[in-house]
């Protein structure tokens, strides 16, 4: 099929898939007042590729072959580069909210081809085969893919086989001649209403006894079986003067539900291997990761552009305290571009793909999400209160106060009361509304929290080669 059109995108969505939006049965994702909001954001990345300013970025030419630089298996840190790059610009122009339809999608796939070279090499080359043959057909047929990795866990403390009912972790309850059975619930699904296929990944690493959890596959989003219950969250309808940012852009989280669902042998990628689980869940990590300050770097750059623009709308530019934010806005900011552009360059080679330097990745991430939140407080300050007790947009067209909204809340350096409002609302729709706790609640949790990520640095620091010089320096 080749690249796609936005419109042969949203028509692949009309397919049947069971999703659940309040209580209610969703029979057209495309057209519902919320849901379709995802869909025109995922658009994005269909648009793009016919986009002659992104065309050359987005798409990756091989012979007389096109396809989504996504799905470009990267072999050299110029290939992470421009995956980053993509990832960056497709945020950007969803306005710091990213798009993830095939980003996320295919950090899986790239995982599954590192583990399926391992699992040929431990003579089980069949994995490898099957992986190939999907990884060809989404990217010839351009599909959009979610993924499906953490379980909904029940007791933390306990392993799969300890919970008080098997289902909290994803595992097969029937092995049949042409395939499996599989029951269990996964949440966190991002784009998972609005994709065409989801990818299903252990959450973390197996004991013998965990066998049956040790699983995974791919499914059409439209199987029997196959249930989405969507998030509400920001599903309230928005005005685009007072939400310029959520008004237009929407992603959709749900819980995926597997309720007997029959996975075919073709899209069975892990069925049992216990010790390729925990492998399998950490090299998506190594990539998704990767995906995550890639596409963080947006709202990072519009932070601080709010922070310069109503520093000077505000007239307060030139005071030491201000200059002192900015700064630290912008430190902040070119830290985790540095380092992400870093881990690109220092990438390692495994299994022929090119694979992020794990441990600048993870000090970028960890850097973002411990810092995200005083970036917050800090462009708050700098606005001020009125981020959350200003006029509506109806006191703007309405006679009763229009003429006093003008007087009154205008600025310095040529800001009128309306250049200024929209400033305003930009900022609080970033950091005061549910889509700004939205991100504040990504920045710590999404793509692992605080302590899997210091955790996978410490792991990949060399501190026996700097323990060995201080040992040297001090004679011993």
């Amino acid at each position: 099929m080749g690249l796609r059109s936005a419109d042969q995108y949203k028509e692949s969505l009309r397919d049947g898939r069971t999703v659940y939006f309040r209580g209610q049965r969703v029979h057209d994702v495309t057209t519902h007042p919320v849901i379709g909001l995802a869909v025109e954001h995922a658009c994005i990345d269909y648009r793009m590729a016919e986009d002659p300013q992104y065309r050359p970025l987005a798409v990756v030419k091989n012979g007389d072959t096109e396809y989504s630089r996504y799905y470009h298996l990267p072999r050299n840190s110029d290939d992470l580069r421009k995956r980053s790059e993509l990832i960056a610009a497709s945020t950007r122009e969803g306005a710091t909210l990213v798009v993830l339809i095939k980003e996320i999608g295919t950090d899986a796939l790239l995982a599954l081809h590192i583990v399926g070279e391992r699992l040929a090499a431990a003579g089980k080359p069949e994995y490898r085969e099957r992986i190939h043959n999907y990884y060809r057909y989404c990217r010839d047929n351009d599909l959009a893919i979610a993924v499906a990795q953490t379980d909904v866990k029940g007791d933390r403390s306990l392993g799969p086989t300890a919970q008080a009912h098997p289902d909290y972790y994803v595992h097969v309850v029937d092995q049949r001649p042409d395939g499996i059975v599989v029951r269990g619930a996964k949440v966190h699904t991002s784009v998972s209403t609005n994709t065409n296929e989801v990818i299903v990944l252990p959450t973390r690493a197996m004991r013998p006894e965990d066998r049956a959890y040790a699983v995974g596959f791919a499914l059409p989003i439209n199987t029997p079986g196959l249930k989405l219950i969507a998030s509400p969250h920001g599903g309230t309808p928005k005005d685009p003067f007072e939400h310029p940012i959520s008004a237009r852009h929407k992603m959709m989280e749900t819980l995926t539900v597997f309720d007997d669902v029959f996975v075919p042998t073709e899209r069975i990628f892990l069925n049992g291997e216990i010790e390729f689980a925990g492998l399998l869940a950490l090299t998506f990590v190594r990539y998704h990761r990767f995906t995550a300050v890639s596409y963080k770097l947006p709202l990072l750059e519009l932070l601080v552009g709010a922070g310069a623009a109503i520093a000077e709308a505000n007239g307060i530019s030139r005071a030491a305290h201000v200059r002192d934010k900015l700064t630290q806005l912008a430190a902040y900011h070119t830290t985790v571009r540095g380092l992400i552009e870093q881990a690109a360059s220092s990438c390692t080679i495994e299994d022929g793909l090119a694979v992020p330097n794990t441990l600048l990745t993870n000090v970028a991430k960890f850097h973002f999400a411990h810092n995200y939140h005083e970036a917050v407080q800090i462009v708050q300050d700098l606005a001020g209160g009125i981020l959350v007790t200003g006029p509506a947009v109806e006191d703007l067209t309405s006679e009763l106060t229009r003429d006093y909204v003008l007087k009154y809340l205008g600025g310095a350096n040529g800001f009128d009361a309306e250049k200024r409002l929209r400033l305003l609302n930009l900022i609080s729709d970033l950091t005061a509304s549910d889509f700004g706790g939205y991100q504040e609640v990504l920045a710590v949790h999404a793509e692992g929290g605080f302590e899997a990520e210091k955790l996978q640095a410490y792991r990949e620091y060399d501190f026996k080669s700097v323990a060995a010089y201080a040992r040297k320096l001090a004679g011993i």
